[in-house]
């Protein structure tokens, strides 16, 4: 029976030592923290974003980094297997807008039990508190690994699943990194991505807590556009978050160090000319008050201020005083509300970690290493990352799922 070694109790290495396990391995599953999937516990705000229950190009369309890597593990498990899956160890989800999949529950922690009552189950050595310091590596094949504490485990293969370096404080901190580079594989440049992004603008603060819906955001760098996109977002203390921004923040990755502006269309429904229209029927209807107290129908409340001083407009101007040239800056400034991109939160508040090892010393089939026999790399280790919806976890788990299956179809 061959001996599997999983380094690291996420989605991903708990799929991998699953599978393996019931293709007749013998799995020990090797976890730094007092338990395992603690990263898992914390997405989608507590409630896990499972996957997106959609087909598999619409899956691919949303990976931003080496799509083409992952048809074969997407092919293999696509994101509707994975729901069967789940279902089958006793975990009821559901699908909600946007084709988000979550635990009907709402509980992350229903996840992560799911998963470890199927690997209990299946007889997997679960070893929680256990670092892996090292991988033994004897004439190009994986042997084993060494723990922190010195203790040699031998095994047959080796999957590293030990993630990025996102939110640090659950066990990521780029051990997989380490270990890809001591025999000899190449990894990427690293940064933080799916994170809030930091602004210049002193204004941004006022507007704390203030989430916006339906709004389109345009990101340029150097005054050519990056990003465009509909959705929600959040004002911070240091600058914006939300869906929205997040999706926003891969793409500024390549940008970093230029002259960046976010500009926020508050009424993306109404053209220049409908938006003035509204406007005018605001002044009409508020006639005789002033400009600070004619936005209430127009404006959350806690922008209006922000609004009326950027505008340059004496808040207590009367409306039907206001000039056409100051109604038509108010409009752009509406259509345009402008701030500069200073920079993005750091990894403790980044959903995934963008760069990794380099999926071209991997084999897309099987996941293992072109470089070692029997050595696996899984999940957000390796340099692949997608928008928000479930999709990067769509990644761990497929990956995950692919070499356990090659590890247990070797064994047959």
């Amino acid at each position: 029976m061959k001996k599997v070694l999983v380094v690291g109790g996420g989605p991903s290495g708990m799929m991998a030592a699953i599978i393996a396990a019931r293709n007749g391995c013998e799995v020990h599953l090797f976890e730094r923290n007092e338990k395992c999937g603690k990263k898992l516990y914390i997405t989608g705000k507590g409630r896990c974003n499972i996957t997106n229950a959609t087909d598999v190009e619409e899956l691919l369309e949303n990976v931003t980094t080496n799509r083409k890597f992952l048809y074969s593990a997407f092919y293999s498990f696509d994101s509707f297997m994975l729901i069967d899956f789940l279902n089958d160890i006793g975990l009821k989800t559901k699908i909600e807008r946007g084709n988000r999949v979550f635990p009907v529950s709402d509980k992350s922690s229903d996840v992560i039990s799911a998963l470890t009552r199927e690997m209990n189950k299946l007889g997997v050595v679960i070893h929680l508190g256990s670092r892996v310091k090292d991988i033994k590596v004897v004439e190009n094949k994986a042997k084993g690994i060494v723990l922190h504490d010195g203790n040699l485990i031998e095994g047959d293969s080796v999957i590293i699943a030990t993630g990025g370096l996102s939110y640090s404080s659950t066990g990521s901190t780029g051990d997989g990194f380490k270990f890809a580079e001591k025999v000899d594989h190449t990894v990427s440049d690293t940064h933080p991505s799916l994170v809030p992004l930091v602004t210049r603008e002193s204004f941004i603060k006022e507007l704390q807590g203030l989430s916006l819906r339906n709004v389109k955001i345009t990101i340029k760098a150097n005054g050519k556009i990056i990003y465009e996109n509909f959705g929600e977002m959040l004002f911070t203390h240091f600058g914006v978050t939300g869906p929205l921004i997040l999706s926003a923040s891969r793409y500024i990755i390549p940008y970093k160090g230029k002259d960046m502006t976010l500009s926020i269309d508050l009424k993306p429904s109404l053209d220049t000319k409908k938006l003035d229209n509204r406007i005018l029927k605001d002044f009409n209807k508020y006639m005789r008050k002033q400009f600070k107290n004619a936005l209430d129908d127009l404006l959350p409340k806690k922008l209006i201020p922000i609004i009326i001083k950027l505008s340059g407009i004496d808040e207590e101007k009367k409306v039907d005083q206001i000039s056409r040239e100051e109604r038509l800056k108010l409009v752009d400034l509406i259509k345009n509300l402008t701030c500069h991109i200073i920079g993005t939160r750091d990894y403790n508040e980044a959903i995934i970690t963008c760069g990794g090892v380099s999926i071209k010393e991997i084999n897309p089939m099987t996941m293992e290493s072109k470089k070692v026999d029997g050595l696996y790399f899984i999940g957000e280790v390796l340099d692949l990352d997608a928008l928000t919806g479930g999709f990067n976890l769509q990644i761990a788990f497929s990956t995950g799922y692919l070499a356990g299956l090659a590890i247990g179809e070797s064994e047959l």
